[in-house]
């Protein structure tokens, strides 16, 4: 039986010290634990915003309400249901944040840290076996129902069951989840878990399981109205083609300083299209308010007009600071023809980014050379002795230009003379088994070297022209196939491509995510974004090490190991990325003074004038209101 907590003063006849009790205490299982607190971060260090604070710094805390916004959506093509959850099809993806809220939500103006929203505090265990969380009493569903613990354990089992494999492969170092009373649920990790799982598991929607047990979830619910927890509910939708939200001006946590100055209009409506140039010359055309333009040569000319020139219309690089995408034209790795890692870096050698930067991006793009670009993760100087503490135990596995000097894309004068370079791919693939055959390169069996480049998108032919007469000059045939997004979906879930253009969302703070872009678990799987078909034991220790590091300097220092061994093993030709967020929008919007550095946060601006303004119009506007 255990001995009453007042025996534990006096041990072995000897009084104890309080300091040396409470660690030996701590030593004890569940016995020290940390405070719940309002935030979480990575590794424990002290959040930017304290338990005190009353809003964020990129909102305007008294932007008024009302009003309206119509944005186009990012995804290309229509909708087939509604929620963005599952990997089948396409949903909207704006039902996660306004339909639905998180257990907390992520700031944008500090490393991945997350702030209590239905969770009213979380407390993570100091040892990393589990995190708990409080949900708040004023939580609501839309129809008055609480939200309790219950839905929260629902919810992660239909996102683990049903949902997609992000979810999956996201949370696969959880172990049980308990509901430990109406509002407490305690959700246990795996030793050696990411450190950031917490902070996933913190990011959770909250479905209601008393509405949607009996529904279609698997198969995203339809063009239902979900009912939801968050400041806005479905208004309306035109199946495939818009959806319209509205804000619920009872919603229960509208009043929390992770809220205020945020979601603001009285509605939200997301517009669908199956061409960017046609989202484009309906935004010209006033159809809609905000699009994020992914074409330099469209951002920089394909808006020219009287609005733009007199303000109206305005253009921006938003979210300057904001992790870039690692996007490139993508090797398939299964492919026979790009076994060999000389033959793809042959290939990437003769893309010609400085000419086609100059020539049809008016120079506006920055070449991509890492993974994490525009982040301190980016591997550009030579490995520290910490790193190649690393790399060693690596070494005959991985390309030994990992050891010595960081790598750079190819570069050329821009001049489109790409002869010396030719020179070298073809000495390269020469060394690679490839021979000219007449006007072609062949192999010892006389099979060309030729392959195919998929595609679904406008705008991608012409970076791609160059490339094509470039490998055609030392006997390469290179086809380029552009088929409808839905085809093209299918074939990407099937691998059934040589390359495709794509990319990979990436954050300062990286996790389990990796094993979904390149772990070798999820090669095969077809609801995975390993579009690059990446089977390497390499990697997959290096994202090991990445998502078990103990501090921000260590996970940082395994992340500049992984990016070497990426960009060397020539998985990809590294595109660009903008200075920011190329956007587009009509000038009737408030925005914050400090806007997010880290997003485009459309969700914290607001409607000044229910049509466009001039510059100088806004410019008099805003004298009136003192600002």
């Amino acid at each position: 039986m255990a001995r009453p907590a007042r025996h534990l003063f006096r041990m072995m006849g000897r009084p104890v010290s309080m300091t040396r009790l409470l660690l030996a205490l701590c030593l004890l299982p569940f016995a020290c634990l940390a405070a719940p607190q309002n935030a979480l971060t990575v590794y424990g260090e002290a959040p930017k915003y304290g338990p005190q604070f009353q809003h964020f710094d990129y909102v305007n805390p008294d932007a008024p309400k009302g009003g309206s916004v119509r944005r186009s959506a990012l995804e290309i093509g229509g909708f087939d249901h509604l929620m963005p959850f599952i990997d089948n099809g396409t949903g909207v993806s704006q039902v996660e944040g306004l339909v639905y809220s998180p257990l907390a939500v992520r700031s944008f103006d500090e490393p991945y840290t997350v702030y209590g929203l239905i969770a009213e505090k979380i407390e993570r265990d100091p040892q990393e076996r589990f995190v708990r969380f409080y949900l708040n009493p004023k939580a609501r569903f839309a129809d008055g129902t609480p939200i309790t613990a219950e839905d929260v354990r629902y919810t992660y089992d239909l996102l683990m069951h049903k949902g997609s494999l992000q979810y999956r492969t996201r949370f696969a170092d959880v172990g049980a989840v308990t509901v430990e009373g109406e509002r407490q649920v305690r959700f246990d990790l795996a030793e050696g878990a990411s450190h950031s799982l917490a902070l996933d598991l913190a990011s959770l929607p909250v479905f209601p399981e008393h509405w949607w047990k009996g529904r279609d979830f698997e198969n995203g619910g339809g063009f239902e109205a979900p009912l939801g927890n968050g400041p806005y509910r479905v208004a309306k939708v035109d199946n495939g083609r818009s959806i319209t939200f509205e804000r619920n001006p009872d919603w229960w946590g509208k009043d929390l300083p992770v809220a205020r100055g945020m979601y603001n209009f009285d509605k939200v409506t997301v517009e669908y299209f199956g061409d960017t140039e046609v989202a484009r010359q309906v935004l010209r055309g006033g159809g809609f308010d905000y699009n994020r333009e992914f074409s330099a040569t469209a951002y920089t000319i394909g808006y020219e007009s009287p609005a733009l020139t007199d303000g109206r219309l305005q253009r921006g690089h938003l979210a300057p600071k904001a992790v870039q995408p690692a996007q490139g034209y993508l090797f398939n790795l299964q492919r026979p023809v790009f076994k060999d890692r000389r033959v793809r870096q042959a290939l990437a050698m003769l893309w010609d980014f400085e000419w086609s930067n100059r020539q049809m991006m008016r120079g506006m793009y920055i070449r991509q050379r890492s993974y994490f670009s525009n982040s301190e993760l980016a591997a550009t100087a030579p490995p520290t002795p910490e790193e190649l503490k690393i790399l060693e135990p690596l070494r005959g596995q991985v390309p030994n230009e990992v050891f010595g000097p960081a790598f750079a894309p190819p570069k050329t004068d821009g001049s489109g003379n790409l002869r010396p370079q030719q020179l070298q791919a073809l000495a390269l693939l020469e060394q690679a088994g490839w021979h000219a055959d007449g006007d072609r390169l062949v192999n010892a069996e006389g099979q060309p070297l030729t392959f195919t480049f998929l595609n679904a998108q406008n705008g991608v032919e012409r970076l791609l022209l160059p490339w094509k007469r470039t490998l055609k000059q030392i006997g390469i045939d290179l086809q380029i196939r552009r088929i409808d997004p839905s085809q093209y979906i299918n074939r990407l879930m099937a691998r059934d491509y040589d390359m495709i253009v794509s990319g990979y969302q990436m954050s300062e703070s990286p996790g389990l995510e990796l094993y979904n872009y390149f772990g070798s678990r999820s090669a095969s799987d077809s609801g995975s974004s390993n579009y690059l078909v990446l089977k390497d034991p390499a990697v997959d220790h290096l994202i090991d090490g990445l998502t078990r590091a103990r501090t921000h300097d260590e996970m940082v220092t395994w992340a500049h190991a992984l990016d070497r061994v990426l960009q060397w093993g020539y998985y990809w030709v590294p595109n660009y990325y903008p200075p920011g967020s190329s956007t587009v929008w009509w000038n009737r919007f408030g925005i914050p003074e400090h806007p997010a550095p880290q997003n485009e946060a459309l969700d914290t601006w607001w409607e000044v004038s229910p049509t466009a303004l001039t510059n100088d119009q806004m410019r008099a506007l805003k004298a009136r209101e003192g600002h």
